[in-house]
């Protein structure tokens, strides 16, 4: 049976009758995957730290600490950010597991362990996805949350709420790009990003990616996912309003000819930062665990 998608509208331009894409035209070539491969493992990518994964945590890791006053965001590591705004904490693309894979023994492992265990968080009300990947969508980080917090709303794109109604989480809300949803003194905003979906080998964009925009009385910060640089980017602050903070992925953007279609490098992100009126930043690199 061919699948169909059951979102699809005619006149949006990142939708499909098959599925989701990008507005951009991508330029990747049949071969292009494998060409990757062989030149990623011919140079031995990603390399570790020149002095060992040790001497890097105890330079530069070091624990979140909640214990300041006022609104804060705290980078847990990967795409896993802390906010705290108005007294309340909302969560990005968890994942607190020690592989980003469906299998706990093979895939791309973690080799810091994130800023504050899940055993320490503070009481989460919501939890934005950006999209179905296993590094940003961790089904036993999930369950945890959702086990230990079980009035936290989940806020997804869209075609994503399928997934977790089968993990038992019925507080959930899917969005479209540009579309909107009210929570107490919140707003989520999900908001366009260039990259792509998949989760299976047979489910290749059939549910969206996006960004979001977590917008209070008094601020607005946005978690921009994955993406590559894209002129739909800076359209958000225009259409939502001037920011207050973002996220700006900075991982897994070499070597270009690949990774440019759906990754920014730090060249993209300051430019993109500039151009969005340099909003207070948190530029994390969301490429490795």
């Amino acid at each position: 049976m061919v699948w169909k998608n059951p979102w699809y509208k005619p006149d949006y331009s990142h939708h499909s009758p098959d599925g989701f894409h990008n507005v951009e035209p991508e330029e990747q070539k049949a071969g292009d995957v494998r060409r990757w491969r062989r030149e990623r493992k011919a140079s031995g990518a990603p390399k570790p730290p020149k002095e060992g994964y040790d001497a890097f945590l105890a330079r530069w890791w070091q624990p979140a600490r909640l214990d300041e006053q006022g609104d804060g965001v705290w980078w847990l590591g990967h795409a896993t950010l802390l906010l705290r705004i108005n007294d309340r904490y909302i969560l990005t693309d968890p994942i607190f597991s020690q592989r980003a894979s469906p299998l706990r023994f093979l895939g791309p492992r973690r080799h810091t362990p994130p800023a504050l265990a899940p055993g320490r968080l503070p009481p989460v009300s919501a939890v934005v996805i950006s999209h179905n990947h296993y590094d940003h969508l961790d089904a036993a980080s999930i369950r945890f949350i959702h086990r230990h917090f079980p009035a936290v709303h989940f806020y997804v794109p869209l075609g994503l709420g399928r997934w977790f109604r089968r993990c038992g989480i019925t507080n959930v809300t899917e969005l479209d790009w540009w579309q909107s949803r009210r929570d107490d003194e919140f707003t989520f905003h999900a908001v366009p990003a260039r990259h792509w979906s998949m989760r299976t080998l047979w489910d290749r964009n059939r549910s969206l990616w996006c960004g979001w925009v977590i917008e209070s009385a008094r601020l607005r910060f946005w978690f921009i996912g994955d993406s590559a640089d894209s002129d739909l980017l800076r359209q958000i602050p225009r259409r939502l309003g001037p920011l207050d903070g973002a996220a700006i992925p900075t991982g897994a953007f070499e070597p270009r000819w690949f990774m440019a279609n759906h990754h920014m490098g730090p060249v993209e992100a300051v430019a993109l930062w500039r151009d969005i009126g340099r909003p207070p930043s948190n530029t994390c690199s969301l490429g490795s665990v």
